[in-house]
């Protein structure tokens, strides 16, 4: 066996280069960060050879490595480096197998070169007015040598020196700023900018950089009764060991390295009293026509140290709290009540903070009731007592034997079944059983305060808000990870009833916090009033048994043909596919376009726009819809994404994927995704590529490519959307008016092309149309989604591949025929694989 031969190629266009195996020190290939690399490793003698690349002593795992035989006992192994990083520098070499010994090739030592990357930046510092300071930055490359150069404010402030520099600053009387520039000969790099602060200056001394906050506690007689010193931040604290229902002030002092400011003003306040925890005591009740007045012994005032309010009594009858009153007395009098029925009473202490522990449950049994004052039954004879038992006993055991023997001859099911097949009639008979009338649980009222939403998003709901009487929900239209939607009907002012579509949470995956998200989706929706964005109709609370919180739901239109993307789909894919018209597939998109241009005028970013969340109504109008991500925008023309939130990755530009930045420009690039959705009748975008590699993807220009049959002008608009400068693309506007124009050119539908007049059946709406209305809530189960459609859809990959939409000019090369030809052929394309990306 031959021992390997390295073959480099240092970029693209390089050229082979052979290389000694055995001696000689490793072969420096110096490229520039950003350019790809491939090497290659030539083995003879084997037939078949396990060839590993190995860098700095470990295996390398890239999936980018190819082995090609030349011919019989000859191999050549390639490893491609598309875009190559400082991680990337290193020593690499091939490495084979061969009867228990192992061979490798010469080492090829890969020098990654830049701009010069920090090692050190100037940080923020606080210092005394004209005291000297000093600042550091460091940078490296390869290639060195690295310079430093400083600047103070706009202006340079020294010579040039060596990395690491170190800047000595005399002193400085006001705030200012520093950074540094790092040069070499492949460029230049800028630190952060660095604050040097200056103590006690301009209300730096207390409004900044504080450590400590002290609090004083005072009595009303002003004597401190506490001092706490806390560090900040957080801006809060709680006091500890104050008295209940006691007057109190506090005033705070701020501190930090410079000193203490003087104390803030006293700000006086109260704390809380203490629930009552005293128990009223031995209640009797005194008959008396039409009704009872009910006595206790109220607790004596240097036994109870709250401020009594009263008492509060409740009265129990069949396990249920018929009602409560409240009392400033030890008497009530309580006429509401059956005389029938027992009687269970109880009562506690009142006061501002709330109500006391119960007293021990007061019953009083009916036949007491009608016997008038509650007496003790002193002379009571025996023998009335014993019949009255007896008579109880005889009539428990003939009520037992009844009930078993009808149990016995209705459970014979082999007579039952025997008597009726031979005739043909129905083998079991129900009948109904005993009805309960029991009173189901107490209901929480069901209004905005009690929710727990914030202020202002009660005043937006207020007008909106609809009572759950005024409406019947129907059949379920669709359902999802979070929620569903339900068909419902909403009785109007006038009487006469509309059809509306019910989202709605699920009922026990919810918080506070969950329905002040939901509900504030329906108050951005309720600014909307628009043809072409979906519409408010309202809001509404369903009751819940007492302690859990209501289930909100929003009331917007109903929407026959459901969401436009399950639309698309089943005229592709669905039992009955059915042709839509390019005029068809344009009006959609000029829908979209006025509904964004609209929202874009009241400065909303959608920031979830797709197929999926517009909705087809039964004119085959198209609406915005589904604004769970939508923002408002008050100042600028942009919104940074703060927290961690499931996004639409495919549907995302460029700077939203980099920066979690929101714009109008940012809806154009989902538009024209969703522009290639309406032209391929609902295909996934990037069918094949993860989430995770969609970022890279796009920034190596790579786009949409142009699907059969689309219209050159209306591609033209996509890849406009697509612009990797947000401000260069298109307006909402502009866009409208574009595909106006390009429909305006195109000739009338006819009769039989006519899209109102699509039958999609009436047995499919209910499973293909409705179903999919807001999908927003999640993954639908697929026989709701699309009837007969495939639950997984995927694009063809030559959809995927176009650079900055532009064409491959390179498709369909060929190559001469023969071993050797291919052979050549297949170098020749990885060789000049980068080449045709471009």
């Amino acid at each position: 066996m031959a021992i390997p031969r390295l073959l480099v190629l240092g970029l693209w266009a390089a050229a082979l280069r052979d290389v000694a195996a055995v001696a000689g020190p490793p072969i420096k290939l110096k490229v520039s960060q950003g350019q790809p690399v491939k090497l290659n490793c030539s083995l003879e003698g084997m037939e078949d050879p396990e060839m590993l690349w190995i860098k700095d002593g470990a295996v390398v795992q890239s999936v980018d490595q190819v082995y090609i035989p030349v011919d019989e006992e000859h191999w050549i192994g390639f490893l491609s480096l598309k875009s190559v990083e400082r991680t990337d520098s290193g020593k690499y070499w091939c490495q084979v197998e061969n009867g228990g010994k192992k061979e490798e090739s010469q080492q090829v030592w890969l020098i990654v070169e830049g701009v010069p990357y920090f090692t050190v930046e100037p940080e923020d510092v606080s210092v005394s007015p004209n005291a000297p300071f000093h600042m550091a930055c460091a940078a490296v490359g390869p290639p060195e040598p690295v310079t430093i150069v400083w600047w103070m404010g706009d202006s340079r402030v020294g010579l040039p020196d060596v990395s690491p520099s170190i800047l000595n600053v005399s002193g400085i009387n006001q705030s200012t700023v520093f950074s540094c520039e790092a040069h070499n000969v492949k460029g230049l790099s800028s630190s952060r900018t660095a604050t040097v602060q200056i103590k006690g200056c301009c209300g730096y001394r207390y409004a900044k950089n504080m450590r400590y906050v002290g609090l004083v506690a005072e009595s009303p007689d002003g004597q401190e009764v506490s001092t706490e010193v806390t560090p900040v931040p957080p801006f809060s604290y709680a006091m500890q060991g104050l008295k209940h229902s006691t007057n109190y002030s506090v005033r705070v002092q701020c501190s930090n390295e410079m000193g203490s400011s003087p104390f803030t003003d006293r700000v006086y306040f109260q704390t809380l009293e203490l629930a009552p925890n005293s128990t009223p005591q031995n209640i009797h009740v005194i008959q008396r026509d039409p009704g009872l007045i009910l006595e206790w012994e109220g607790v004596a005032p240097d036994v109870l140290k709250e401020n009594v309010l009263g008492y509060r009594l409740e009265w129990i009858q069949d396990n249920v709290t018929q009602g409560e009153m409240i009392v400033q007395d030890t008497k009530a009098n309580l006429t509401m009540w059956n005389p029938l029925k027992d009687l269970i009473i109880r009562v506690c202490v009142l006061n501002s903070a709330g109500c006391g522990p119960w007293s021990d449950l007061f019953l009083l049994e009916a036949q007491e009731v009608m016997g008038g004052q509650r007496q003790p039954p002193y002379g009571t004879s025996w023998v009335p007592v014993a019949l009255g038992i007896l008579t109880a006993l005889v009539t428990a055991v003939a009520l037992a034997l009844i009930l078993l023997r009808k149990r016995r001859k209705e459970t014979r099911f082999g007579h039952a079944f025997g008597s009726v097949v031979g005739r043909g009639d129905p083998a079991v008979h129900f009948r109904a059983a005993r009805s309960f009338n029991r009173e189901g649980p107490e209901l929480i009222e069901a209004t905005l305060e009690s929710v727990g939403i914030s202020d202002e998003l009660k005043t937006k709901l207020k007008d909106v808000l609809i009572q759950e009487q005024q409406f019947t929900l129907g059949r379920m239209l669709g359902k999802g990870e979070f929620g569903s939607v339900r068909e419902a009907l909403l009785k109007l002012d006038d009487g006469s009833f509309q059809k509306v579509a019910v989202k709605m949470l699920k009922a026990d995956i919810f918080t506070s916090t969950d329905i002040e998200e939901f509900l504030r989706e329906a108050a951005c929706m309720k600014e909307f009033d628009h043809p072409h964005v979906t519409k408010l109709i309202g809001v509404s609370l369903r009751s819940r048994p007492k302690g859990r919180l209501p289930i909100p739901m929003v009331i917007l239109p109903f929407m026959k043909h459901g969401d436009l993307h399950a639309f698309l789909l089943m005229s592709r894919i669905g039992e009955n596919p059915f042709n839509l018209p390019v005029q068809t597939l344009l009006k959609f998109m000029i829908d979209i376009a006025s509904g964004m241009e609209y929202l874009s005028s009241k400065n909303f970013i959608h920031r979830d726009l797709a197929a999926r969340n517009c909705m087809l109504d039964e004119n085959m109008n198209v609406s915005v819809a589904d604004f769970g991500l939508s923002k408002k925008i008050y100042s600028g023309d942009y919104y940074r994404q703060g927290c961690a939130s499931k996004l639409p990755v495919k549907w995302l530009a460029l700077e939203s994927l980099a920066d979690n930045l929101y714009t109008t420009h940012s809806d154009v690039w989902a538009f024209g995704v969703t522009m290639w959705e309406i032209v391929t009748r609902g295909q996934t975008p990037y069918a094949g590529i993860e989430n995770a590699e969609i970022y890279n993807y796009l920034i190596s220009g790579n786009r949409l490519k142009q699907p059969p049959e689309c219209l050159e002008d209306v591609y033209d608009l996509m890849c406009r959307c697509w612009h990797p400068e947000p401000k260069l693309r298109p307006s909402f506007g502009v866009l409208r008016s574009q595909l106006e124009m390009i429909r305006g050119r195109m000739s009338t539908l006819s009769s039989s092309q006519d899209p109102l007049y699509v039958n999609i059946g009436k047995d499919k709406e209910a499973s293909a149309s409705d179903p999919a209305l807001h999908a927003s809530f999640g993954n639908m189960d697929a026989e709701e989604t699309v009837a007969g459609a495939a639950a997984a859809v995927t694009s063809d990959y030559r959809y995927i591949m176009s650079p900055l939409c532009l064409v491959d000019d390179a498709e369909g090369e060929r190559h001469p025929d023969g071993q050797e030809g291919e052979d050549k052929s297949l170098l020749y394309e990885l060789e000049t694989e980068g080449e045709k990306s471009c």
